[in-house]
Formats: C-alpha cells, sequence, structure tokens
C-alpha cells in the first residue's frame, strides 16, 4: 500500500484490510517521502500489531513505491490497494478461491463502488463506467470463458448473487485501453515475478495501465465480476485532469506504441483498430502540446496521428491553428479544448 500525506485516511483503508476474512496476510505501507502524521500515526495504532509493516522512503512516486513493497512481502499472492480505497471484508477470500480454483490465473480484479469524500455512493458498478475501453468489445467477446462465483464459493453465495468469474487472455484487447483497477487487483507471485514491476519512469500517470498490460501479455487473467472494494473520489490530492493530461497522453504513448511494435504478431486484432487506437493517441498528445502552445510539438504529432490513419475526421482545424503563427492560434485555442476532450475519452480509455 503506498501512501503519500494520507493519515487521516489511512487508518480506514488499514481497518478495511485487517478486517479480511482471509486469515494469512501481512499489510506492507510504503509511506512514500509524507510530511503529515502518517508515520506518527502506524506507529500509534499498530505498532503492537505483527500484520502490519511500515516502510519510509524518500518520494519517488506510487509506482516506487510498489515496488518496494512488492519487494518486502513474501506471500504467494499479492493485493495493491491506494490509501484512500477500502476492501469490502471477503475480498481477499473470493479473488483467492477463484485463483486457487484456476491456477492458470495470474491476476484477477473487480469492479467497484465508486463513493465520494462523504462515503455517499455515487456509481455502485464503476469499473465499465471509468475504463473505456470495456466499450471497443462487445460484452459476450471480452472474455473467453465464465463461471458462477456462487460455484466457486458457496459460502459466499449471499455476497456474489448471480456474479460471474471471466477468464481469458487479454493482451490484446488492453491495447485499446485498461481494463483493470489497481486497488482491486490480486496478483500470483510467479506472475509478478515474470512482469517485474512498475515501470518508475512514468510520473504522475500511466504506469498502473503499463503494469497491467506487461501482466496480461503473460497469460490468462480473470474479473470478478462483482463490486469489491469502495473507491474514493473527490479528495483534494487527486490527480486533476487539467494539472496532468500530458502526462496521461504522452505516457499512453510511451506505453501502447513500442509495445505494438515488439509484439504486433500477439496481438489479435485488425490493423485498423490498431492504426486508429496509436492515431488517436498521437492526435491527443497534439492537442495538448497545442493547448501549452508548443506548435512545432503539436504538428509533429498531427502529422503522426495523419501517418496512422489518414483520413480521420477533426484534425484539419487543429492542424492549421498550429501552423498558425502563435499569437493566431491562441484566439483559436478554445476551438480545440473541446477536440481534445474528444480524443482524451476516445485515446486514453482511462489507462
Amino acid at each position: 500500500m503506498p501512501t503519500f500525506n494520507r493519515a487521516h485516511l489511512i487508518g480506514r483503508t488499514l481497518r478495511s484490510v485487517l478486517a479480511q476474512s482471509y486469515p494469512a496476510l501481512e499489510v506492507i505501507v510504503v509511506d512514500d517521502g509524507s510530511t503529515d502524521d502518517t508515520r506518527a500515526t502506524i506507529a500509534r495504532d499498530y505498532a503492537d500489531d505483527a500484520r502490519v509493516r511500515y516502510v519510509y522512503k524518500q518520494n519517488g512516486g506510487p509506482a516506487s513505491a510498489r515496488n518496494i513493497g512488492f519487494a518486502q512481502s513474501r506471500g504467494e499472492y499479492v493485493a495493491l490497494l491506494d490509501s484512500d480505497d477500502t476492501w469490502f471484508p471477503w475480498k481477499l477470500a473470493l479473488q483467492v478461491g477463484c485463483m486457487e480454483r484456476d491456477r492458470s490465473l495470474g491476476m484477477t480484479w473487480t469492479d467497484m463502488v465508486m463513493v465520494d469524500a462523504d462515503g455517499k455512493i455515487i456509481d455502485p458498478a464503476y469499473l465499465r463506467h471509468m475504463y473505456h475501453a470495456y466499450r471497443s468489445f462487445p460484452e459476450e467477446q471480452m472474455f473467453e470463458r465464465s463461471l458462477p462465483l456462487a460455484d466457486i464459493a458457496p459460502e459466499l453465495a449471499s455476497v456474489t448473487g448471480t456474479a460471474r468469474l471471466r477468464t481469458g487472455c487479454l493482451f490484446s484487447k488492453m491495447i485499446m485501453g485498461n481494463l483493470v483497477h489497481t486497488s482491486t487487483v490480486v496478483l500470483r507471485r510467479e506472475r509478478l515475478d515474470r512482469v517485474v514491476g512498475f515501470n518508475e519512469s512514468l510520473r504522475h500517470s500511466g504506469e498502473d495501465y503499463d503494469f497491467h498490460l506487461r501482466t496480461c501479455r503473460e497469460g490468462p487473467v480473470g474479473l470478478l465480476d462483482l463490486p469489491a472494494i469502495r473507491y474514493q473520489q473527490g479528495l483534494p490530492d487527486q490527480l486533476t485532469a487539467s494539472r496532468y493530461r500530458i502526462h496521461m497522453a504522452e505516457n499512453l504513448l510511451r506505453t501502447i506504441e513500442p509495445v505494438v511494435r515488439e509484439n504486433r504478431a500477439q496481438i489479435d486484432l485488425p490493423e485498423h483498430m490498431i492504426r486508429r487506437k496509436l492515431a488517436q493517441t498521437h492526435a491527443w498528445v497534439a492537442s495538448e502540446r497545442l493547448e501549452r502552445g508548443e506548435s512545432a510539438l503539436a504538428i509533429s504529432h498531427y502529422l503522426k496521428s495523419l501517418g496512422y490513419w489518414p483520413w480521420q475526421p477533426g484534425l484539419a482545424k487543429p492542424l492549421l491553428i498550429a501552423s498558425l503563427p502563435f499569437g493566431s492560434g491562441l484566439l483559436l485555442r478554445d476551438r480545440v479544448r473541446a477536440l481534445r476532450e474528444r480524443l482524451h475519452g476516445n485515446a486514453e480509455g482511462k489507462s
């Protein structure tokens, strides 16, 4: 569990972990250079709980914090959690049960309930709303197999209802965008060892998608198609779109372009889908660069976008704006913003 200046929230998150019905727990809190009372809070409330280990490091971002947690962990399974989210008490037991039932699964994840800062439910099943890539394929084509969760864990039938475990090899579909929410993930150690860890060079955004994409490349994975966590939204220290959009766009491009280049034979998608995805991503980067007045970089990415998808609609105007003298282009910047928002949704897939 990476954390940064979340002393006011971390107790709630830890209580949800320690309340798990799954008995064999170790909790590794990696403090990514907090300047608040995080260290004191852990020492005061959990010093006598042998299940909780606290590790402090200089600030380096969540990817480096998670990698330290991986190195410190000892179990056959490794679960990921952000320090502002909370788990339902049966979460780990159900996911581990599914992975014991199907030993080919190297990773499982779940749906989630989205709540606001006051704990009010905003969306009771947020996964498919948050991650746009689920819209790229018909529901019946997304996974290869499914099994009722009640058949795997009959003791939890009152919780699982008619929900299913959906499994398959999703590497190709993940090219279209992220499908996995990190705070819901459980990894098998053997799969984690093959993936190595998070890419620490992807700062501010995108390290999750890169990690999950590489995890899916290594073999079958599974979605427990029911909410098993409360995903916290609306906190002031969370990433804001306006501040981090350029990092989101560029890190997405840094992830998928080399993956496509190096793994094309493994990607079972039509060529036009791949080229359109790359075109949309370059166009998104271009629009962010244009927003910042960086016309030369914007033009470069617009031209690369057109190279992937020559007849795509909507690029003539922003390319013209990028080619105008700086002052003239800024007068038309507001018109570009609407295009950027559309490209953001299409290309990112909430990656």
